[in-house]
């Protein structure tokens, strides 16, 4: 049995550079990080006693003869990529709801091929992880999705993500001391609206036009740069609130369906109540809203916002791990019936 652990991310800066549409042509970068909120996958070989082959069981229960049956996309779409021939049961469970803004789709993504490999005996890097995440949800699955997703659900930690007009990746872990770290995870607080959303269909609203977006993704790209200068140093950390204000502001206009009238109310109200700046997590629409609070304002943002689900969180350096590990012991199965269905390819 496997059990892999996967960070979900926030993120600051950047948002919409880390499409290929746009850094195939001006290259991009993202600023964000991996929090203690995590998505979890137990992977294990279904031993020979069932009627079904293979057992998925998220939302919904799935028991399934064959990959082709699995109406979960990704859980398909993996197995098939990984080869897995035999019979297995994958389950998962999340601290955070999906749909929600936290790249939760993307840490299914990345946490399954990882158990998946744990599985067939393989260790992997966590640059290996995230390319065949992103490969898995933008070619497989045509996803209309980014790539800071995946590396930051593979790699953990507070980081600018590079992209290149070659497509090349570059990590680049923010070298500031911990205390300064932990000034800014005091500052911020997540806050969920509860309305739930796909983002692939939110972004496609914008990046089937995204040259159209130059000077919005520009001043995005920039405001990395200024934010990554500004915690660096020794400036006041409040700033940070104010670009997190000005690139949400820039993130507004890239489509109608970035927010909504609730999603603006909520966020003027905390904004009336102290927060200094914020923005709606993802690609828009609904998730979870993170917003930039001096400390003694924050209990003011719970009274304002006392109808919405507040959750706590750090920053966490990990990424995706295997915590649980316990390959089959090396005398396989022996009996007529195990026989007959190792002999079977549960692939169609």
């Amino acid at each position: 049995m496997i059990i892999c652990r996967t960070p979900f991310r926030i993120s600051f800066f950047g948002g919409g550079t880390d499409y290929p549409a746009w850094y195939r042509k001006h290259g991009g970068v993202v600023l964000g990080g991996a929090i203690d909120r995590y998505c979890y996958l137990t992977v294990r070989y279904l031993p020979p006693f069932f009627e079904h082959r293979i057992r998925v069981i998220y939302s919904h229960i799935e028991n399934c003869q064959t990959i082709d049956d699995i109406r979960h996309p990704s859980v398909r779409e993996s197995l098939r990529f990984m080869n897995i021939t035999r019979g297995v049961e994958i389950h998962h469970d999340g601290d955070l709801p999906a749909r929600s803004g936290m790249g939760s789709s993307s840490s299914f993504t990345v946490g399954l091929l990882h158990a998946l490999h744990a599985l067939r005996g393989e260790v992997v890097s966590k640059q290996q992880l995230a390319a065949e995440g992103i490969h898995m949800e933008q070619e497989v699955l045509k996803e209309t999705v980014g790539s800071q997703d995946q590396v930051f659900a593979a790699h953990g930690g507070v980081n600018t993500i590079h992209f290149g007009i070659s497509g090349d990746i570059s990590v680049r872990p923010l070298t500031i001391p911990r205390s300064r770290l932990d000034e800014l995870n005091d500052h911020l607080m997540l806050v969920f609206t509860g309305i739930n959303r796909t983002a692939s269909d939110i972004a496609g609203s914008y990046v089937a036009a995204i040259d159209d977006r130059r000077r919005e993704l520009r001043t995005l790209m920039n405001l990395v740069d200024e934010a990554t200068e500004l915690l660096t140093s020794k400036a006041d950390i409040h700033g940070f609130g104010e670009l997190l204000h000005e690139a949400w502001t820039a993130k507004k206009s890239m489509g109608a369906r970035v927010t909504n009238p609730e999603i603006d109310a909520m966020y003027e109200a905390a904004r009336a109540a102290g927060a200094l700046g914020g923005k709606l997590l993802g690609a828009g629409g609904g998730g979870f809203l993170l917003l930039f609070v001096p400390p003694d304002k924050q209990a003011n943002i719970r009274k304002r916002l006392d109808k919405f689900i507040h959750v706590p969180f750090r920053f966490e350096r990990t990424g995706s791990q295997i915590i649980f590990y316990e390959p089959e012991p090396d005398e396989p199965w022996s009996n007529a019936e195990r026989g007959t269905r190792d002999s079977e390819q549960i692939q169609s």
